[in-house]
């Protein structure tokens, strides 16, 4: 089964921060993965997000180097599918999703993939969450 992975549940596996119940969830998703039952899909933004949160814990002394080329390593063997097509839809249909929903561009490109797809979406980012269930797009494992 494919599933959009949104950057909030990628995170929580490199810094196991956040909640119990958001890193319970993170490693749900990461075990979906691992057994090979799900398959992942990120929009064309989603290299660029974990490299920007990344150079800023390492800027901040949060994270070492080495444990980012590690941790970047592990993600490259997951095989997550990128999507090219985002992109393109970003001044239309991403844009009309983030100002309907009051998202950032980078939450609207998530949703707009689920929806284009019409399948669920692991996240752990709450406005997202909110717009998912206006849109009818399912949350992944709820």
């Amino acid at each position: 089964m494919n599933f959009v992975l949104d950057n909030s549940v990628v995170m929580r596996w490199l810094f196991n921060d956040g909640g119990t119940q958001d890193r319970q969830y993170a490693e749900n998703v990461l075990n979906l993965i691992a057994a090979k039952t799900h398959t992942p899909i990120a929009p064309g933004i989603w290299p660029l997000e974990i490299a920007n949160v990344i150079s800023r814990a390492e800027n901040m002394g949060r994270l070492e180097e080495t444990r980012s080329a590690h941790f970047l390593e592990t993600i490259r063997e997951m095989g997550i599918e990128n999507d090219s097509i985002t992109q393109g839809l970003a001044f239309g249909t991403a844009l009309h999703l983030a100002r309907a929903y009051k998202l950032s561009s980078y939450d609207a490109s998530y949703l707009e993939l689920a929806m284009r797809h019409a399948i669920p979406l692991a996240t752990l980012d709450k406005d997202l969450l909110d717009a998912m269930k206006k849109v009818g797009v399912t949350q992944l494992g709820a």
